[in-house]
């Protein structure tokens, strides 16, 4: 059975017994049970919404933009400061080697071998060629001389020397204050924009599912609590009694 329901029945329950049997000590445990329990209920229910006539019910959606402005703050100062994303793109330049290979087979080389096809038949060589074909003689070359091109790429960038060199024009790129500076702020405007694309409805819904679960047992210990304190003001009580 879910934790609430067995609190409300069993506050409820007391409750009743207490009545029906004039049974004190379940009558005020129930009673004091009953109260925490619902009294939580209803305030975890006015952090969601809004209950006409209780001031400060519906506080998720009435501060809404309190909240986002919140979050923004919490994720450029907590994590995406300026110590943090220059530790970051150190730690990943140092450990790791730049693969260049997927930009290298999206690239178009075509301008490549346009321009050594110019060079080729504008040297001595095209004349001859001119016999052969001329330009035209040149095209079953293209693909070939492209795949070959591109390999050749990947081999030098792959290449100890090349991955060092990049490594080191990298870390001068990384070590100028702007370029962090930048790429913060270019951080910053992109959480901006994805938080500026919430409505109060959505952020509800967000926080709801995160923590909806758990304010469940808020329920049951004030259930719990309320129904302890009803047992001791009920102790007392009879204990004072004349």
């Amino acid at each position: 059975m879910n934790p609430t329901l067995l609190v409300y029945f069993v506050a409820a329950t007391l409750l009743l017994a207490g009545l029906v049997f004039d049974l004190q000590l379940a009558f005020w445990a129930g009673g004091f049970a009953l109260s925490g329990a619902l009294t939580n209920a209803l305030a975890i229910h006015m952090l969601f919404e809004k209950v006409p006539g209780l001031a400060g019910s519906g506080v998720i959606a009435a501060r809404f933009d309190e909240v986002t402005q919140a979050l923004h703050r919490l994720m450029m100062t907590q994590f995406f400061t300026r110590d943090n994303i220059e530790r970051f793109l150190h730690n990943e330049t140092e450990s790791q080697a730049l693969n260049l290979t997927p930009l290298i087979d999206q690239s178009d080389l075509t301008p490549a071998y346009d321009r050594l096809s110019e060079v080729v038949l504008a040297s001595k060589f095209g004349g001859a060629l001119s016999m052969f074909g001329g330009e035209k003689a040149l095209q079953s070359l293209k693909q070939p001389f492209l795949d070959k091109l591109k390999t050749a790429l990947q081999e030098v960038t792959e290449s100890p020397e090349f991955q060092k060199t990049l490594h080191e024009q990298w870390q001068q790129q990384l070590d100028r204050p702007e370029v962090v500076a930048t790429l913060q702020a270019d951080v910053s405007a992109i959480i901006e924009a994805r938080l500026s694309e919430l409505t109060p409805d959505t952020v509800k819904s967000i926080v709801q599912t995160l923590i909806r679960e758990h304010l469940s047992w808020l329920v049951v210990w004030g259930g719990v609590l309320g129904g302890l304190i009803g047992l001791a003001s009920a102790l007392v009580a009879q204990s004072v009694a004349p």
